[in-house]
């Protein structure tokens, strides 16, 4: 059995915004006990006096961290977004300070896929202005304006692990799929790859965004491309709020030109469920809002807090970055005859040789080395035929341009 230089029962965790259990019963499967969860994300003030003594972080979308919140973080070693974006978190800022961040890309991926289909379904069965009506005391029983999802085109923007996976689906129900990635993806089933956001517009009919939140998406869809969009099409967005200009989206289905819209993220969200929410889209009928839930339901949940907990432990344990949004991709296998440390330093000249100094001239050999680096820092996981104390790492975090040490076991 490892002995890690820091018990595990020792390292403080802080799971916010009612992280599913099966987060914590995953950390406490792999030895850790020392674990506080909150329903809801914390003021700006109660997060600077929680992150100040936290070793692992978990949060979601609401709670922010950043480059000024990191620098109160001074245990913080490792943070968690259980979630699929990580925007939420300054990521340049964590590196620059070690802290590596991970994610959850892929577990709610069926949830937002399902939740598409239907909207889908339901906006071109003018389902949403029906729905209005019915709660009116109106009987609005006709076939008007409303059409099978069967040989309609479905243009996809977007087409990673949720794209493809509402391409699949759609295809089952009797779709044509198109997709436009700005990246060149394998096409699944009889989908086809547009040469252009404008070629894809032009033979919608229903438009989903299924794109991350970056600058080159920002108002990706706007008055001039929803003009492009074929007449009387539908538009959904589950991606990110700052993807649509909702003020071109709503002139375009006052004038009717654009037949419905559902719409699960906004430029400006409310912090909490007691916040009000606002939207000039809450004035149409034939428009589904829904307060940022495409990925929320209870198996995504449950498999986001096992896919971001297993991660952090991994890390925890043997120095693992496989999957991180923000740092070098670096891993060795765990080696019970070996004694493991980690260093992260500002990718400079001879910082590895000054590394390796530390153990060689102690007459102790090297047993395995792998060293990554990109423009800004170098991380590199050493294994060493040793049993040291923790007074080694005085002299570890005493080469310029170190950035963090540990000694792992």
């Amino acid at each position: 059995m490892k002995r890690y230089s820091l018990d595990k029962r020792k390292i403080k965790i802080a799971l916010l915004e009612g992280i599913h259990k099966s987060a914590v019963e995953y950390f406490l499967a792999n030895g850790y006990s020392n674990i506080e969860t909150f329903s809801g994300s914390p003021s700006e003030k109660e997060l600077a006096a929680l992150i100040k003594n936290v070793n692992i972080i978990g949060i979601r979308s609401r709670t922010q961290l950043t480059a000024e919140m990191l620098k109160m973080a001074e245990k913080l070693f490792v943070i968690g977004c259980f979630s699929i974006g990580t925007n939420q978190v300054d990521g340049h800022a964590a590196k620059m300070l070690g802290i590596p961040v991970f994610n959850a890309p892929f577990s709610n991926t069926r949830s937002v896929a399902e939740l598409v289909i239907a909207e889908c379904i339901l906006l071109m069965r003018n389902i949403p202005a029906k729905n209005a009506a019915a709660h009116k005391g109106k009987w609005d029983k006709s076939a008007s304006n409303s059409y099978e999802i069967r040989g309609k085109n479905l243009g996809i923007v977007g087409y990673g692990h949720i794209g493809s996976q509402v391409s699949i689906l759609a295809e089952a129900l009797g779709m044509n799929v198109y997709y436009y990635d700005i990246v060149k993806k394998l096409s699944l089933g009889k989908a086809v790859a547009c040469n252009s956001l404008e070629e894809l517009l032009s033979v919608s009919h229903v438009v989903t965004l299924h794109v991350p939140e970056t600058p080159l998406t920002r108002n990706m869809i706007g008055e001039r491309e929803i003009g492009l969009m074929r007449q009387g099409a539908c538009l959904l967005n589950a991606s990110r709020g700052s993807v649509v200009n909702i003020n071109a989206l709503s002139k375009a289905i006052a004038s009717g030109h654009i037949r419905g819209a559902a719409i699960d993220v906004f430029p400006e969200e409310p912090a909490s469920n007691s916040d009000p929410f606002i939207s000039e889209l809450q004035q149409y009928d034939n428009v589904l809002l829904s307060p940022h839930v495409g990925g929320s339901t209870i198996e995504a949940q449950e498999n986001i807090g096992t896919e971001v907990a297993e991660k952090l432990v991994r890390y925890s344990d043997t120095g693992s970055t496989i999957g991180a949004t923000n740092f070098v991709q670096i891993s060795l296998q765990p080696n019970v005859n070996a004694q493991r440390f980690l260093h992260i330093h500002k990718n400079e000249p001879g910082l590895l040789k000054e590394i390796n100094y530390v153990f060689t001239s102690r007459g102790i050999n090297i047993a395995a080395e792998y060293l990554q680096t990109d423009p800004d820092i170098g991380y590199v996981i050493i294994d060493t035929d040793s049993d040291l104390d923790s007074s080694i790492m005085k002299e570890l975090k005493c080469i310029p341009g170190t950035i963090r040490a540990r000694m792992l076991y």
